[in-house]
């Protein structure tokens, strides 16, 4: 979360304990009381009151608003696999870095591991 402090400006904040917060500002990180130093939230924030709805229930379906306000799904079409022209191919990654040598994955090792990283 981004925060403001009256003498450091806007940090974020990296970690807390029961007394103190871990804020990097721009200059450097440091730590600081939050009960003591007058710290605001530097972003926009929302408070949404005598809502009585499981919250697993509210994020789906807001999720699911947003996906429909995009047209990011598309619901009648079907995904069968990898088009036949790039059956048994390879995703090769080149570093900036020209001293790096380049990394071969084969296409459906990448893609399995993108669809198990989703929810």
């Amino acid at each position: 979360m981004k925060v403001r402090h009256p003498q450091y400006g806007v940090g974020v904040v990296r970690s807390l304990t029961e007394h103190t917060a871990e804020i990097a500002f721009d200059d450097a990180p440091r730590t600081v009381a939050p009960a003591s130093s007058d710290l605001e939230p530097a972003e926009a924030t929302a408070t949404l009151s005598e809502l009585q709805v499981p919250l697993t229930n509210l994020i789906r379906d807001t999720a699911q608003a947003v996906v429909e306000a995009l047209g990011l799904e598309q619901k009648d079409v079907i995904v069968e696999g990898l088009a036949s022209r790039w059956q048994r191919g390879t995703l090769v990654m080149q570093s900036a870095d020209t001293s790096l040598q380049p990394k071969e994955v084969p296409l459906e090792t990448f893609f399995h591991k993108i669809v198990i990283l989703q929810p």
